[in-house]
């Protein structure tokens, strides 16, 4: 159990308070992360790392000299935000480009992509790359749809070396993508983490049971077997991995076996001597393994067993020098450029500020009502959150609760901010969606900022808009999310009820119905849809590679989907009765 934490909801940020204190010598923070202290020196890539918090020491504890120039720290097991990722992307940033690499987890792929779109539009030279070594998350045939777990670790040391080299950024991504694809790794848990003040974990494993092909983002395996004798572990583990030996693979292997937090040194070197021997007699020759703690999950009791090929280009980069708070092999000189202060790397972080927006007072009055709804929807999250937690942890990781209520208070206080400042309708939707995704991070965060701020362009800043204006603007809403989550209804997400919500609006208001019947019918037509999504697979996501246990239970997007909608047409039936 996580028992040292101020407020659970801060974990994350009080964390990264005393990471900075006690590295300052590698590191200063920077909003969304951190960067090295020392500039990045002209002619260098830099490379950015990240993720959500709880993984330690990966992603902020490999920030340094011949490692990554920077991370993004995101909630406990959340992604952070394209805001976060782009601010410390700016603050690491050279003049030779960035690269922005993760795990290939959803919300990880949509915040770094649109990070990399946002950047790119600043004039800042900027790629993503994502790992992809989790061999139970997905068959050899869809290798794409692999999580990346220990295997970041390789992949972004190989990355980070080659950058430290001087390579330009073509060949830091190619040298990238060519470990990434000769990186294979296979972990068990012993039993389940639990996020700071839960009093449960995200999941158990039955006594003498052990779960095989975890996910790092406190997911159980996606099968259970009995626990073996460390010499049978190291078997299952060893011919798991050699199963998916690539054509034509060298025989020179960096191997890691990682501790994912509550794993004693002791038990891992006991597991190693079998699983070194093994790997020889296969014929393998064994290049500086690393056996430790590398990445993470909590506390979650359990190892994993990652694999990389190296030909000589990717073996004379995982030997290369690196020296960071946790990570340090042979001496790493003259790396980096000259020491900056806080407030230099915080300045460079900061983006291009927006151009302001004129709205007239009809838009204003408007936007007084939106940022009450708003209001409204972070009060029901906040009443709701254990339950779409406890949804959420059936087959993912149990943070779609507390996600949501991040987010949706976050808008809340941007919306009143802007209100407060002369926003029109438009503008305090766009602010609400900006902050939305910020805060929660993840998939849905990030979805939900985007929906927010197309609904927000779709009324815009002028006059009151009519209930064709809302029926285009929830049209354009789910549009957004289509064409950003990469998704389709019968995916089990929160499209299955935000696509008949969208279409009873615009049913209704094709009728002839007033805004408010057409988003009060939708709103009955989003709940019984979300409702119907227990009996569906998810189809991509974190509970993917556990679709049979999600099904009989409802998705908790959808869920939480539905319920924003109602209370916002419950609020404003109550105002228009209250005038009557």
């Amino acid at each position: 159990m996580t028992r040292v934490w101020n407020d659970p909801a801060l974990f994350a940020e009080d964390m990264l308070v005393g990471f900075l204190d006690a590295n300052a010598e590698y590191v200063i923070g920077v909003p969304g992360g951190v960067v090295r202290a020392t500039t990045t020196r002209p002619g260098k890539v830099a490379v950015v790392t990240g993720g959500g918090s709880g993984h330690y020491p990966a992603f902020c504890g490999t920030v340094g000299p011949g490692f990554a120039d920077g991370a993004v720290v995101g909630n406990v097991f959340t992604s952070p935000s394209a805001s976060e990722a782009a601010s410390v992307a700016r603050a690491a940033h050279g003049d030779a480009g960035v690269i922005l690499t993760t795990g290939n987890y959803a919300g990880d792929v949509l915040n770094f992509g649109l990070a990399v779109q946002q950047l790119q539009s600043e004039g800042i030279d900027a790629r993503y790359v994502a790992i992809t070594d989790d061999i139970a998350s997905a068959g050899p045939d869809e290798l794409a749809k692999r999580r990346g777990i220990a295997g970041d670790f390789t992949v972004f040391k190989i990355m980070s070396a080659a950058a430290e080299e001087g390579y330009g950024l073509d060949d830091v991504v190619r040298v990238g993508e060519a470990s990434n694809a000769a990186t294979r790794t296979l972990g068990v848990a012993f039993d389940g983490c639990t996020l700071p003040g839960a009093d449960h974990p995200l999941f158990t494993v039955p006594e003498g049971r052990m779960g095989v092909g975890l996910g790092i983002h406190g997911e159980p395996g996606v099968d259970e077997q009995d626990q073996f004798l460390a010499a049978d572990l190291a078997k299952l583990l060893v011919d798991g991995v050699l199963a998916e030996v690539p054509d034509g693979a060298p025989k020179r292997l960096a191997v890691i076996l990682n501790g994912l937090g509550r794993t004693k040194y002791e038990e891992l070197f006991v597991l190693w001597g079998d699983a070194a021997r093994l790997l020889r007699q296969a014929g393998f020759e064994l290049v500086r393994p690393e056996v430790g703690e590398l990445v993470t999950s909590l506390d979650m009791a359990g190892c994993s067993l990652t694999i990389t090929w190296l030909d000589e280009e990717l073996e004379r980069l995982w030997l290369a020098p690196a020296d960071t708070p946790t990570f340090r092999r042979g001496i790493a000189a003259g790396a980096g450029g000259a020491r900056r202060t806080p407030e230099q790397a915080a300045g460079a972080a900061v983006a291009p500020g927006p151009d302001p927006r004129d709205a007239d007072e009809a838009s204003r009055v408007i936007a007084g009502g939106v940022a009450t709804a708003i209001e409204a929807i972070a009060e029901a999250m906040v009443a709701d959150e254990e339950e779409l937690g406890r949804i959420d942890a059936v087959a993912g990781d149990g943070d779609h609760g507390r996600g949501m209520v991040k987010g949706s208070s976050a808008a809340s206080e941007a919306a009143r901010s802007a209100v407060a400042a002369g926003a029109g309708a438009g503008s305090a939707l766009r602010a609400a969606g900006e902050q939305w995704a910020a805060k929660a991070g993840g998939t849905s965060g990030v979805l939900w900022g985007a929906a927010l701020t197309a609904f927000g362009d779709g009324l815009g800043d002028l006059g009151a808009p009519d209930a064709g204006t809302v029926a285009a603007a929830v049209r354009a809403s789910y549009q957004a999310l289509i064409e950003l989550g990469g998704a389709e209804p019968g995916d089990k997400t929160m499209l299955d009820a935000w696509l008949p919500f969208t279409e009873t609006v615009e049913a209704g208001v094709a009728r002839g119905d007033g805004w408010l019947d057409a988003w009060t019918a939708g709103a009955v037509a989003a709940t019984d849809a979300a409702a119907r999504t227990a009996g569906l697979r998810p189809k991509v996501g974190r509970a993917r590679p556990l679709a049979e246990r999600s099904v009989g239970t409802p998705d908790a997007g959808a869920v939480s989907f539905a319920r924003c909608v109602t209370v916002v047409g419950e609020l404003y039936r109550s105002r228009e009765e209250g005038l009557r």
